[in-house]
């Protein structure tokens, strides 16, 4: 199977951050640490597999893999090891631009 038959858009990813996050993380922008693009999380690529307990989140310019997201039992495990960083919204300045 091609991977990109998976890929779905980075907004699929909110209700799984919803989880963990207190705040809308599809608003959450990061850099990439393979190419250095700056975008918001819901712009990204989401790649779900069947029959896995996590997904994979690829950046939108180079595919390089941001963060890995893994609901197992009673654990959560996130791996940001693709960003250089990640800027989370407070909760009062969701309207606003940055």
């Amino acid at each position: 199977m091609d991977e990109t038959q998976l890929r779905l858009d980075g907004n699929a990813a909110a209700g799984m951050l919803r989880e963990i996050f207190v705040h809308e993380m599809s608003d959450a922008r990061g850099a990439c640490a393979s190419c250095g693009a700056i975008a918001q999380m819901g712009s990204q690529h989401l790649y779900m597999y069947p029959l896995s307990p996590g997904a994979v989140l690829r950046c939108q310019y180079c595919e390089n893999i941001l963060m890995v997201f893994v609901h197992a039992g009673e654990h959560y495990r996130l791996g940001l090891q693709g960003l250089t960083w990640l800027e989370i919204r407070d909760g009062a300045d969701a309207g606003t631009n940055v």
